[in-house]
């Protein structure tokens, strides 16, 4: 986007220029002028350090290391190319270096840079008053480390990874720095370009959605790990059939009932538990499939006999597969952990009776 000037009749555009033709330098002028004023990077910031660098075996110095209002850390790196250069790489590295840092180790960054006496109480009231918070034992940093690149401009190759590691739950602000000179004077246009910041809220849900949603599958396979071990010790002194089996974090746990291509499982959704037969003879082989469900199907009441109960008998008309299946209505993973035991019971048993009930049919089938 150009920058225009009224005159009296026409809009006139101004002249871009570059930092480098100003004799503007990145550490002596752009950075010194963001430390001074943070309100270009579209927000205010607290920084903390300039030329951070407080760890062993590297020479790596942050340009500005500051802290939000929501008590996050953001690193800001600062070019004065016309296409950011490797910054976003560096600004990774730089946010991994300072991911553990603690509220005192960043009341300690801010001291230094401040000096004089006292800059350790200086700093930690400067901290509380920006947090706007009354005592330092209120105060905490959160585990997120934003990112914030600001350039004269951006290569696609920049902006393309930006856009992608977004998408994947960083969070990172491209902030461009146009440079423009008018009777003399140099201008500079600060934008985001990246997110649009008619976006940006947009966006921030959504990566707040995405981690909400890992949260609740680590929750989930947690509980599902948890399920299975007590499910096979459980299992042991009933049947041998998942004697040698692992834990997992997944919904199903099977075992082999005697001839390849059918599997014994023990499965649960959120409040229904299942022990069932999978017939799955090689990847695609469907004719076959459905050939030994039939076979199985008619015999129908001799195996519904030795089961003890009914089944259910599904084709499965859309899937290479097909089912026979019992299902408990009385639980799931969702259950509370009081209530697996019963659980557990009932599919250990009822893969026990499917076992009795369908190994010799199986077995005996001319397939």
């Amino acid at each position: 986007m150009a920058l225009y000037a009224i005159t009296s009749d026409k809009l006139s555009p101004v002249p871009t220029t570059t930092f480098a033709a100003e004799l503007i330098l990145e550490r002596q002028h752009l950075q010194k002028m963001l430390r001074a004023d943070t309100a270009p990077l579209g927000e205010e910031l607290l920084v903390l350090a300039e030329e951070f660098g407080n760890w062993e075996d590297s020479n790596r110095r942050i340009d500005l290391l500051c802290l939000d209002k929501q008590g996050g850390l953001v690193v800001v790196e600062v070019k004065r190319t016309e296409d950011g250069g490797h910054m976003e790489l560096q600004a990774i590295r730089y946010a991994a270096m300072v991911s553990s840092m603690t509220l005192d180790q960043a009341v300690a960054a801010h001291a230094k840079m401040l000096g004089g006496e006292a800059a350790d109480l200086v700093a930690r009231n400067a901290i509380l008053e920006f947090l706007e918070l009354d005592s330092i034992e209120d105060a905490e940093l959160n585990a997120d480390v934003r990112i914030i690149l600001v350039s004269a401009d951006f290569s696609s190759e920049i902006t393309t990874s930006v856009i992608w590691l977004n998408q994947h739950g960083l969070d990172i602000r491209c902030i461009r720095l146009r440079p423009y000179k008018m009777n003399g004077q140099v201008l500079v246009d600060a934008t985001q370009i990246i997110p649009l910041p008619e976006a940006a809220d947009y966006e921030v849900k959504i990566r707040e959605q995405v981690q909400e949603n890992k949260k609740v599958r680590t929750k989930r396979q947690e509980i599902f790990r948890r399920f299975w071990s007590q499910f096979i010790e459980n299992s042991v002194t009933q049947t041998e059939l998942f004697k040698n089996r692992s834990t997992t974090t997944d919904h199903w746990l099977s075992a082999g009932i005697g001839r390849s291509g059918f599997t014994l499982t023990a499965s649960l959704t959120e409040d229904r538990a299942r022990a069932e037969c999978y017939i799955r003879i090689g990847k695609d082989n469907e004719e076959t499939n459905k050939a030994a469900f039939k076979a199985l199907l008619d015999q129908r009441e001799a195996i519904e006999k030795v089961f003890g109960d009914t089944l259910a008998w599904e084709d499965l008309p859309n899937r290479s597969g097909c089912r026979i299946s019992k299902d408990y209505f009385g639980g799931g993973w969702k259950s509370p952990e009081s209530d697996w035991p019963q659980l557990q019971d009932w599919m250990i048993k009822n893969a026990v009776k499917l076992e009795k009930a369908l190994k010799g049919p199986i077995q005996s089938l001319k397939i």
